[in-house]
């Protein structure tokens, strides 16, 4: 699929050259690296006074990876080696972090920083990257392509412009003052081009998980769960000893929390068909693992009394705000399936149990089961 976004021209720079720098990407590293250059140049403001180190690049692109394999669990492709070191440097966080934001992304940067990070990740792709600037470097073998790339770059910065160049022990690059200037005009533009790219190269490696677009990068913060729980509140407030699916508990509008049936960390949303309200210790101790299939039936019937009781109930003006994640995601077709519990029953057989088969595919704890003990 073409990308959406249109390189600006520029009177000065090899703007086709730089449009095919990620062109038949066979691994997670040229955009990793990519994604995570534009990030230190942004923390920099543009400045190409000092040259960034291929260390903290490293840093930077395990930081970049980290969201999308150590939260969602995505593959970055069987032959790629980032997730593999990702996993080797044991990063045990608390489980808050799972939910983290743009903002906070210092906490993964620290840690990382804080382990012995060799060159691998950055051996080869930073030389990779720059070589379609120098035409004549075709055919060269693999153990000559650093050296001559690094060569040509010197050789060639100020005449042809190209991305960047190395210090003298390649420890580093150097930014071109054209470009960095061209990306500080252009960034939102650019970073939207390589964000793209990235997204079509996970789509191709992950082509059955949903919600990839969303799985990628880091909100800049969490959305509030206070439209749903307002839905849940009301529907608590009409029904007579509504009970926790888990627990049996009845309901206590002083000790409520909303859980993912399937994990946040799965679909990446907060959809009102996916939340279920139960008392705070049950959604504390669930975390982000798959309920065992014997809530499955509780949890529909549960997720039904809901719509019905906010349909008799609730704000008319917001019935259609909230129902509407139903139809789209789950294909509900007219109001009249949705409150009719058989067809609503069907519609999640149909919908949801793929989801879970999928998410205990990709590694999420299945058959969970609430005890006294584990809350």
């Amino acid at each position: 699929m073409d990308s959406p976004y249109v390189l600006p021209d520029s009177e000065s720079l090899d703007i086709a050259t730089f449009s095919r720098l990620l062109d038949d990407t066979t691994n997670s590293y040229k955009f990793l690296f990519f994604l995570s250059l534009l990030d230190i140049l942004s923390s920099r403001l543009f400045s190409v006074a000092s040259p960034i180190g291929l260390k903290d690049l490293a840093v930077e692109m395990l930081v970049n990876a980290w969201y999308p394999h150590s939260v969602f669990r995505l593959s970055f492709g069987l032959q790629d080696m980032v997730a593999e070191k990702l996993d080797s440097l044991e990063l045990n966080f608390d489980e808050s972090l799972l939910k983290i934001t743009e903002g906070n992304k210092t906490i993964v940067r620290e840690a990382i920083q804080s382990k012995n990070i060799d060159d691998k990740l950055t051996r080869y792709v930073p030389f990779r990257l720059i070589r379609p600037f120098f035409r004549e470097l075709r055919g060269l073998k693999d153990q000559q392509v650093n050296s001559e790339v690094k060569s040509a770059a010197e050789k060639f910065f100020e005449s042809r412009k190209p991305f960047y160049k190395f210090n003298q022990d390649a420890t580093a690059i150097l930014i071109h003052p054209e470009w960095a200037s061209y990306i500080q005009i252009n960034y939102r533009i650019i970073r939207g081009w390589v964000s793209w790219g990235w997204l079509q190269y996970m789509q191709k490696r992950n082509p059955n998980t949903p919600a990839i677009a969303n799985k990628l990068f880091p909100p800049r913060e969490r959305e509030s769960l206070r439209s749903q729980t307002s839905y849940w509140r009301t529907v608590i407030g009409n029904c007579k000893n509504l009970r926790c699916i888990y627990s049996n508990q009845i309901l206590d509008l002083d000790d409520i929390s909303l859980d993912h049936y399937l994990p946040w960390s799965f679909v990446a949303h907060d959809q009102l068909w996916n939340l279920i309200p139960v008392p705070k210790s049950v959604n504390s101790s669930k975390s982000d693992k798959i309920p065992s299939n014997d809530y499955f039936a509780r949890f529909v019937w549960t997720q039904h009394r809901g719509i019905t009781t906010f349909y008799e109930f609730g704000s008319k003006k917001l019935w259609n705000k909230y129902v509407e994640p139903y139809f789209a995601d789950l294909g509900f077709s007219d109001e009249a399936k949705l409150l009719n519990y058989e067809q609503f029953k069907q519609q999640y057989e149909l919908k949801v149990k793929p989801l879970i088969a999928l998410a205990v595919g990709q590694g999420f704890e299945p058959d969970w089961k609430y005890s006294l003990q584990g809350a």
